[in-house]
């Protein structure tokens, strides 16, 4: 079944861009108020025409980037946000090259064309990536949070888990979130064959896309422990990427991969869908305690899809 692979332990306001836009947009918007230079007097003080450049393609944009930042800094002191969580850049045109990381492939990897298995994606953007695992936890404060703060991220669930409201993540996936494998039971699976672990990884496939229409292409195996058959089995069900995770965040601390404790552009950031049997707090907290330290570190939350 070839070497098992085992993670360590779970070990403003505006943005530059914004900015940058919105000024663009006024100066255009100042500019088109200007002497044109061809002699023709200007309107007397207090006389502009109300037909002066409020409605132009500019102007409104200006005035959309205006109320995003409004709402989005309401929703951030509605739920006790430190600071605006950043905007992310628009999503590459040429998509990063994605490989395994070393240390993580398995006997013959790249000859059998075996998905990639990553913990950070090649980025020069600061991003970090979002990502929430199993499915326990179904709590409608978070969805709100989520979606009155825009922040994207990207769900992998156990079907033992989410069958007993398949509904709550049908929410999620019609606010744009990719709802993606993490396998039916949730087994370790370097101990099965690799008949089981195919039925673990493609009966996944099948419930996914019977309840949601899509069969996922990314896969996260449970605990992140996986080997050569675990691979083997994952891409004979269509799945193109396995993100593991750099960092784990929880409601009242980070765990870290890398001995610098920090975060870098392109991590993949992993959470569990839990409350307070399990945590401290509440989603809602550990998403505060999230978006806190990213914002803080000048780190915008990007969708992981995007860069695949």
């Amino acid at each position: 079944m070839g070497s098992v692979v085992r993670n360590d332990k779970y070990r403003t306001k505006w943005t530059a861009c914004q900015s940058g836009l919105t000024a663009l947009a006024l100066a255009a918007i100042v500019s088109g108020c200007a002497d044109s230079g061809d002699g023709a007097a200007g309107p007397a003080p207090g006389r502009q025409p109300d037909e002066s450049p409020k409605a132009g393609p500019l102007h409104s944009y200006a005035a959309r980037l205006r109320a995003d930042h409004a709402a989005r800094a309401a929703a951030a002191e509605r739920w006790d946000l430190e600071k605006v969580p950043l905007t992310p850049p628009a999503p590459p045109a040429r998509k990063p090259r994605i490989g395994t990381r070393e240390g993580f492939e398995v006997d013959d990897h790249e000859e059998l064309g075996l998905p990639p298995v990553f913990t950070t994606v090649p980025t020069d953007d600061k991003v970090v990536f979002l990502t929430v695992d199993d499915g326990a936890e179904k709590d409608p404060a978070f969805l709100r949070m989520m979606t009155e703060l825009r922040i994207p991220y990207t769900a992998f669930l156990s079907d033992y888990l989410v069958k007993d409201d398949y509904g709550y993540f049908k929410k999620m996936q019609d606010d744009g979130v990719t709802l993606n494998n993490h396998t039916l039971h949730h087994p370790y699976l370097p101990g099965l064959s690799y008949q089981r672990q195919k039925r673990e990884i493609c009966g996944m496939q099948d419930v996914v896309e019977e309840q949601y229409g899509r069969r996922p292409s990314l896969f996260r195996p449970p605990y992140g422990n996986y080997n050569r058959a675990t691979l083997r089995a994952a891409k004979s069900c269509g799945v193109t990427h396995v993100p593991l995770w750099n960092e784990e965040v929880f409601v009242d601390h980070w765990e870290y991969r890398e001995w610098d404790r920090e975060l870098h552009p392109g991590d993949i950031v992993l959470s569990h869908f839990r409350g307070p049997d399990d945590w401290k707090g509440t989603m809602p907290d550990m998403i505060r305690t999230f978006l806190n330290k990213a914002t803080k570190e000048g780190y915008a939350v990007a969708r992981l899809e995007d860069y695949l």
